[in-house]
């Protein structure tokens, strides 16, 4: 099966990139730039003539659509290209995957919730209640992938971060090894998810799709969470990063999140269920302090 990547050359799709590499399908990749190292399709999925083009010149059967608007602070004065790129680009993959019986994969986000008071993990069917542009406009996207009425799978996710572009994890590395000490909020709650681990979740949906062999729909299309397992603050996850990386010299301290002024409302608890993909797919999600481990020895190693 021919698969193309989309937003290839960030976190997750860099990742993808390590999956295909011991996959049978054939993997295309693409993003709006280039990145020194790895062969980038150039691809506007903005653009509806673009997406079809790219799908029929390829026989493209399956997109795994990594790309998003991700600046959640600057999305509230953008409003107008994050939309284009998280709601209506969407859109345009869905219709050119159903134009041919293909399946969409496409990467949410736990800021669809946030608006009410949450203290149990969110489920796939709980009502959307975000808080600013960013969740609005991926609740959007997933709103109009499901009115197009073709295949595909909806992965929400949360607090990604990979060995990767700029990330927390990354961040953090660099602040408690320079700083004396820092203070990091502890009112947001939520569960860091290693970008390797969701590839390979990905990896599993494919090899599921291709197996099944659908033709006119398939049996596992809907919307379904997938994070690390566990739940932790920022306070806790850095408090971790230092840990690990024998950072023992910064003070890091608790914070509220009003100390930091930011013109979007953050969840307050955003803890994904995870029970839906579990039993459909038959997979085991690994803790997200075990991840967190691999991913910095694979940073200190290279």
């Amino acid at each position: 099966m021919n698969i193309l990547v989309t937003g290839a050359n960030g976190q997750l799709g860099r990742e993808m990139r390590i999956i295909s590499k011991e996959n049978d399908n054939r993997f295309f990749f693409s993003d709006v730039v280039e990145a020194e190292g790895v062969e980038t399709m150039l691809l506007d999925m903005t653009n509806a003539a673009a997406v079809e083009s790219a799908v029929r010149a390829n026989d493209i059967r399956c997109i795994v659509n990594c790309a998003a608007y991700t600046n959640v602070d600057k999305a509230e004065s953008d409003e107008a290209l994050c939309r284009k790129l998280n709601a209506e680009a969407p859109k345009i993959l869905a219709e050119a995957m159903k134009a041919v019986g293909g399946l969409l994969i496409h990467i949410s986000t736990d800021y669809v919730f946030g608006g009410d008071p949450y203290n149990t993990p969110c489920r796939e069917d709980q009502k959307g209640t975000p808080t600013g542009v960013y969740g609005r406009t991926k609740l959007e996207g997933e709103q109009h992938i499901e009115a197009v009425g073709g295949k595909y799978v909806i992965l929400r996710t949360a607090w990604l971060y990979s060995e990767f572009g700029r990330n927390f994890v990354k961040t953090m590395l660099n602040l408690t090894a320079t700083k004396p000490s820092l203070q990091v909020v502890f009112d947001q709650a939520g569960t860091p998810t290693y970008a390797y681990d969701l590839a390979r979740t990905i990896e599993t949906i494919l090899e599921d799709y291709t197996t099944e062999c659908p033709t006119e729909r398939y049996s596992k299309t809907g919307i379904y969470h997938f994070s690390n397992e566990g739940v932790c603050s920022w306070y806790d996850f850095t408090k971790k990063i230092a840990e690990i990386a024998g950072h023992t010299s910064c003070d890091i301290q608790p914070c509220h999140s009003d100390e930091f002024p930011s013109p979007v409302v953050r969840p307050a608890y955003s803890v994904l269920d995870k029970t839906k993909i579990k039993e459909t797919f038959g997979i085991r999600i690994p803790y997200w302090t075990d991840s967190l481990k691999i991913c910095m020895n694979n940073l200190k190693n290279n």
